[in-house]
C-alpha cells in the first residue's frame, strides 16, 4: 500500500484558514493591552533638535510616552548582522518612516491622537537616496564611523564588499564579449498580513507574540536587549500571513517590549498597510555583466560588478548580497570569472531578506547578457545555455558544492512546455531563463515524536509555516514513517516555551532540515519499538523489523498501534523519539559553508507585446523546477506557480517611487502596483524534475523560490524577440517598454563586439 509521501495530501490546516477560524496574531486580544502607535518625520533624513510630548500625554487614556531619552543609555542597538539599528531614532533619522517616538494608550484612537499631538522640531538634512548618490565623492555617511570601528570602509557608505574569483578572465581568449549594465527595482513584500507583535510581562520575564519568521532569533535578540536569560523570554508566533523574508527579523518588536516592561502592561503594535511599506522591501540593485564567449557558445570569462543599495540599516541584507552574488555567474561551467559585490548604504528604509534572497538581482542580468550573446552569435538561446550548463556532479564554482540535478532536463521539459520552436504570430516572442539559489549552508533543527499509548502521535517543531506547507509536508513525513493516519497526528508550532529549537525558518530549508529531523525522530521511535517488541515477545532484536505502520515478528505482523499498547502495558506511557538535523559553520568559506543543495529552475514565457501601448501580455507562462522529490505535489505546484506570479511584480510594475527629499511617494496599495487578477499569464503551466537526488526525506530538495528567481529575464527576453527592443531596465512598465520601441533600432541593439585578435578581448560596446 502507498503512503502518504508523494501525495497531493489535504493541508492539515487547510479548512480553518479559508473558514476564517484560524487566529493570526491580529486576531489574539490580551485583557489590560495597551495600544502602540509610532511618531514618524515625513522626510528621510533629518537632525532632531527637540520632541515635546506634553499635549500628548494629556490626551485621556495615554499611558506612556517613549522617546529614545526614556531608553536606557546609550540607546540600545540590535540587528542579526551588526547591531546598528537603535530601538528609536538617536538625535537623527536615517530614513522616511523611522519612528521618532511611540505612545501607548488604552484605545487605539487615543494613541493615534496623541501621536499627531506630539511635536518634533527638526532640521532636514541632505539624504542620499540612490546608490551614485551614496558613492559620490563627499557624500553625507548614512552610518556614523563610530559604529564601524576598524573597519576599513567606516568613512564610506560602502558596508561591505564581497569577492569572489577563479580562473584569469585578463587572459581569457574570447571571439565574441558581451556587456551591460542592468538595474532591478526597490520592492516591498506586500504579505496580506500586516507586520505586528505585542510583548508582556510573564513573571520576571517577558512574553512576545510576533508575526515573525524566526521565533528563536527574536528570542535571543529579545534576551540580549532585556539582559535576561533565554528561559525567561517566550516567543509565540503564530502562523504568519505571508512573509517572503520580510518577517524574518526583529523590527519593532524590542520597542515594544521596552513600552510593556516600562508600563508593566501587555502593549500592541499592529502597522498599517502603510507604514509595513515603510518597514521592510527587497534591495534595489546595478549589475554590470561583461562575457566573453568562443564562437561555438562555450563562456570562456564572466565578470560581475553588482551594487546593492542597502538602506539605512544592515538587517540582512549584506547576507543576501554575498549569498545572491555568489551564484551570480549562474550555473554554468565558467573556466575563469570575477565577481565583486558591494553592499551600498543609504537614507533609505532598511532593505531585508526577499523570496530569492539575492540572487534575483545579478540573474536578471547574467541571463539577459546571455541572451544579447546568443542573438550575436546567431545561436538558440535553450540551445546556448545547454552547451554551457554544468552536469551532475560537476562543480561549477570551484570546491564548492557540485551541481546536484540533471538541470538540462529541467530546461528541455520548460522548452517543451512553452512551444519553444515552433512559430508564433508577428508581435510575439519566446524567452527563456534559468535560475540558481544555494540552500542553506548552515542550519540546526530538533524535532520531537512521541508515540501515545493509543498509537496517536504528537510532534514539535519549531519551523514556521508561513504558508509554504510545512505542517502538511511534516505530517505526511510522520505518518509515511510510523503509519499512522495523519489525523491521527497533532503537529505543535511556533511557541519557544513547547517546541524544540530551531534555527530559522528560511533559504527553503523546511523539508529538508527540519523534515530530516522529524525522520530521525521517527526512526528514533522505531528503534526504541523494535526493543520493546525484543523485550516483550522474547525475540532478538536483529530479526525485528519496525517500518510502514507494522511490527514484523519472524512469525507475524502487529500494527505499531496495537503492539504500544501491548509494549507500554498497563502503565501507558509513551515512546519519544528525538531528531537533530544540523549543517555545521565552514571557517573560512565565504558562505561560512557549502550549499546543502541548489534551487534550480528554468522558466519560459509566450507573450505578446501591444506596439502602441507598450503593453505586455502573457499568453502563457512555463516554471519547471528541480525538486528531487515532491512529497506533497499539489503544494510544490502552488508553491511555484505563487512564486512565478511574486516574480511578475518586480518585472512588470513593482517599483518604490522616491521624491527628491527621499520620501516614498507611492504607499499603500492604490499608488504601488502588484499583478492582480487582470495581469496573469493567460496558461500558467508548472512542472517539477523530480530524481529523488536531494538531501532531505525520500531525496526531496527546498523549493518555492526557484521560480520566481529568472522570470525577469524570460519576460525580457520575449519581449526582445517580439519586439526587437532590449530592455535592462526593470520593471518592464508598458511605458518603459513603449518608449524602448520608440528608439531607432540602432540604440537599443546588443552590446556586444566580436574579434579574434588578443589586443580586442577586451573591447565592448555598452549600447547603453
Amino acid at each position: 500500500m502507498n503512503g502518504p509521501v508523494g501525495t497531493s495530501a489535504e493541508r492539515v490546516d487547510g479548512p480553518a484558514r479559508v473558514s476564517g477560524g484560524y487566529r493570526y496574531l491580529g486576531d489574539i486580544r490580551l485583557p489590560d493591552v495597551l495600544h502602540a502607535k509610532l511618531v514618524t518625520l515625513d522626510c528621510a533624513r533629518a537632525r532632531i533638535r527637540s520632541i515635546d510630548a506634553s499635549a500628548a500625554r494629556r490626551v485621556p487614556g495615554v499611558v506612556q510616552v517613549l522617546t529614545a531619552a526614556d531608553l536606557p543609555q546609550p540607546v540600545p542597538r540590535f540587528g542579526p548582522q551588526f547591531r546598528d539599528r537603535p530601538v528609536l531614532a538617536v538625535a537623527e533619522t536615517k530614513y522616511h518612516g523611522e519612528p521618532v517616538a511611540a505612545v501607548a494608550a488604552e484605545t487605539l484612537a487615543a494613541a493615534e491622537d496623541a501621536a499627531r499631538l506630539i511635536r518634533v522640531e527638526y532640521e532636514e538634512l541632505p539624504a542620499v537616496c540612490t546608490i551614485a548618490a551614496a558613492l559620490a565623492q563627499g557624500a553625507p555617511l548614512v552610518q556614523d564611523p563610530a559604529l564601524r570601528l576598524g573597519d576599513p570602509l567606516a568613512n564610506t557608505n560602502v558596508l561591505q564588499e564581497h569577492r569572489y574569483a577563479w580562473g584569469d578572465t585578463e587572459t581569457a581568449a574570447s571571439d565574441l564579449i558581451v556587456a551591460g549594465t542592468y538595474t532591478f527595482p526597490m520592492v516591498t513584500h506586500f504579505a496580506i498580513e500586516r507586520h505586528g507583535c505585542i510583548a508582556a510581562r510573564d513573571g520576571d520575564g517577558i512574553t512576545i507574540w510576533s508575526t515573525i519568521q524566526h521565533p528563536f532569533w527574536l528570542q535571543r535578540t529579545i534576551a540580549e536587549l532585556l539582559s535576561l536569560p533565554l528561559a525567561k523570554v517566550r516567543v509565540v508566533a503564530p502562523d504568519p500571513g505571508g512573509g517572503f523574508g520580510g518577517k524574518q527579523h526583529a523590527k519593532y518588536e524590542p520597542l515594544v517590549a521596552f513600552m510593556a516592561m516600562r508600563a508593566g502592561r501587555p502593549v500592541r503594535l499592529i502597522l498599517t498597510l502603510e507604514e509595513t511599506f515603510q518597514a521592510v522591501r527587497r534591495t534595489s540593485a546595478q549589475v554590470r555583466v561583461r562575457t566573453g564567449f568562443r564562437a561555438d557558445g562555450a563562456i570562456t570569462f564572466r565578470e560581475v560588478d553588482a551594487d546593492y543599495l542597502l538602506g539605512a540599516y544592515a538587517d540582512i541584507a549584506d547576507r543576501l548580497v554575498s549569498k545572491g552574488s555568489y551564484v551570480s555567474c549562474g550555473p554554468y561551467r565558467i573556466p575563469a570569472a570575477r565577481i565583486v559585490a558591494r553592499s551600498i548604504l543609504s537614507h533609505t528604509l532598511p532593505s531585508t531578506a526577499f523570496r530569492g534572497f539575492g540572487a534575483p538581482q545579478p540573474l536578471w542580468a547574467s541571463e539577459s547578457n546571455m541572451d544579447e550573446a546568443a542573438r550575436a552569435l546567431g545561436i538558440d538561446p535553450v540551445e546556448l545555455r545547454l552547451r554551457n550548463l554544468a552536469r551532475r556532479g560537476e562543480q561549477f564554482i570551484p570546491g564548492d558544492t557540485p551541481a546536484d540535478g540533471a538541470w538540462e532536463q529541467t530546461v528541455r521539459k520548460a522548452a517543451e512546455l512553452v512551444g519553444w520552436g515552433t512559430p508564433v504570430p508577428a508581435g510575439r516572442g519566446r524567452g527563456i531563463a534559468v535560475g540558481i539559489k544555494p540552500g542553506p549552508t548552515t542550519g540546526l533543527s530538533y524535532a520531537t515524536v512521541r508515540l501515545l499509548a493509543d498509537g496517536s502521535v504528537v510532534m514539535s517543531s519549531g519551523t514556521s509555516d508561513m504558508g509554504q506547507g510545512a505542517r502538511t509536508v511534516y505530517v505526511q513525513i510522520a505518518a509515511e514513517e510510523l503509519g499512522v493516519p495523519m489525523d491521527r497526528i497533532t503537529l505543535l508550532m511556533g511557541d519557544t516555551a513547547v517546541v524544540c529549537y530551531d534555527q530559522q525558518t528560511s533559504a527553503s530549508r523546511s523539508t529538508v532540515l527540519m523534515g530530516n529531523a522529524i525522520t530521525y525522530a521517527c526512526r528514533e521511535v522505531q528503534a526504541q519499538l523494535r526493543t520493546m517488541a525484543a523485550r516483550h515477545c522474547q525475540v532478538d532484536e536483529s530479526a525485528i523489523e519496525v517500518a510502514r505502520g507494522v511490527v514484523r515478528l519472524p512469525d507475524r505482523q502487529i500494527p505499531i498501534g496495537e503492539f504500544v499498547r501491548l509494549g507500554l502495558g498497563r502503565l501507558g506511557g509513551e515512546v519519544i523519539g528525538i531528531g537533530e538535523s544540523r549543517k555545521e559553520h565552514v571557517p573560512g568559506h565565504p558562505l561560512s559553508g557549502s550549499p546543502v543543495f541548489f534551487e534550480f529552475n528554468c522558466t519560459a514565457v509566450d507573450a505578446e507585446v501591444d506596439a502602441e501601448t507598450g503593453d505586455i501580455l502573457l499568453v502563457r507562462h512555463v516554471t519547471v523546477s528541480d525538486v528531487g522529490k515532491a512529497i506533497n505535489p499539489m503544494q510544490v505546484r502552488g508553491q511555484d506557480e505563487g512564486a512565478a506570479i511574486q516574480g511578475l511584480g518586480h518585472t512588470l510594475m513593482e517599483q518604490y517611487i522616491l521624491d527628491e527629499s527621499g520620501r516614498i511617494s507611492n504607499l499603500g496599495a492604490l499608488d504601488y502596483r502588484i499583478p492582480t487578477s487582470m495581469d496573469l499569464p493567460l496558461q500558467l503551466c508548472s512542472d517539477v524534475v523530480e530524481n529523488a537526488d536531494g538531501p532531505g526525506p525520500y531525496g526531496a530538495k527546498g523549493m518555492s523560490e526557484g521560480a520566481l528567481l529568472c522570470v525577469a529575464p524570460a519576460v525580457a527576453a520575449a519581449v526582445t524577440d517580439a519586439t526587437g527592443a532590449v530592455i535592462r531596465d526593470l520593471p518592464l512598465t508598458a511605458e518603459r517598454v513603449w518608449r524602448a520601441l520608440s528608439t531607432p533600432a540602432a540604440d537599443s541593439s546588443p552590446t556586444a563586439t566580436a574579434t579574434a585578435a588578443a589586443d580586442e578581448q577586451r573591447r565592448c560596446a555598452d549600447g547603453t
